[in-house]
């Protein structure tokens, strides 16, 4: 047991593709969301939020109260069903069809790599990766640069971020009691209710490993919200 889990979010309209079940798309000949259970197939517990289908053997579903309310109302859904010795939890959407192993992995040695308050300022490269970066071999180094946001303190989970510099929220890593913490807390301010919260909301006043991605190949956040999205994911997986 590593203390790692996984939960994909497989809810949402896909108003932008005529109400279709978005993560049944096929990208590559296979549906996305399989395809980003693949890329956490190393969790301890992968959990799909939100209608599914068939799935891998161990992958467990449930869904979001009330149906329809959105990512972070599926978030607290997933944590639900999380065995007791989690410590990290990677957040992820289920239309990101070039999500990979590694990309996952990334986030998982940035989160790693920082320190608490009181330790010397994290370096940002391999080395300070931590034992997993170390022993890759040269094909598996960090194809990304890393930079945390709000000085001096611990990040509370990593995610991608766009050349335009914008958060990919689902394609991230968490500490998972920051993230509960994040959830009660805005749950506080809203009644109770998670009901519509946007997922920004987790992140105010947090500090985030926000990481670049500068490999060769396409980046691991694409979202397919539209046909056109999902034309471009099959170009580059040829």
């Amino acid at each position: 047991m590593t203390g790692y889990a996984a939960i994909v979010l497989a809810g949402g309209a896909a108003r932008r593709m005529g109400g279709v079940d978005k993560p049944a798309r096929a990208v590559g000949g296979r549906p996305m969301l399989h395809r980003v259970l693949a890329a956490v197939a190393d969790a301890d517990q992968r959990i799909v939020v939100g209608s599914s289908g068939p799935l891998p053997r161990g992958v467990r579903t449930t869904r979001e109260e009330p149906p329809g309310g959105g990512p972070v109302a599926a978030t607290a859904a997933g944590l639900a069903l999380l065995d007791p010795g989690t410590t990290t939890v990677a957040l992820l959407a289920a239309d990101l069809p070039l999500l990979t192993t590694a990309a996952v992995a990334e986030l998982r040695r940035a989160l790693a790599a920082c320190h608490s308050r009181d330790d010397p300022p994290p370096a940002l490269d391999a080395a300070a990766a931590g034992p997993e970066a170390a022993a890759a071999g040269p094909e598996d180094a960090p194809a990304a640069a890393w930079r945390e946001t709000l000085d001096g303190r611990s990040a509370a989970l990593a995610c991608y971020v766009d050349g335009d510099g914008r958060r990919q929220q689902l394609c991230a890593v968490w500490r998972l009691p920051v993230l509960r913490a994040a959830l009660d807390r805005l749950a506080a301010t809203r009644g109770g209710s998670l009901d519509g919260a946007p997922v920004r909301g987790l992140l105010a006043g947090l500090a985030v490993r926000e990481v670049s991605w500068s490999g060769s190949g396409p980046p691991p956040w694409f979202d397919c919200d539209t046909d056109e999205d999902v034309r471009r994911a099959e170009e580059w997986t040829r």
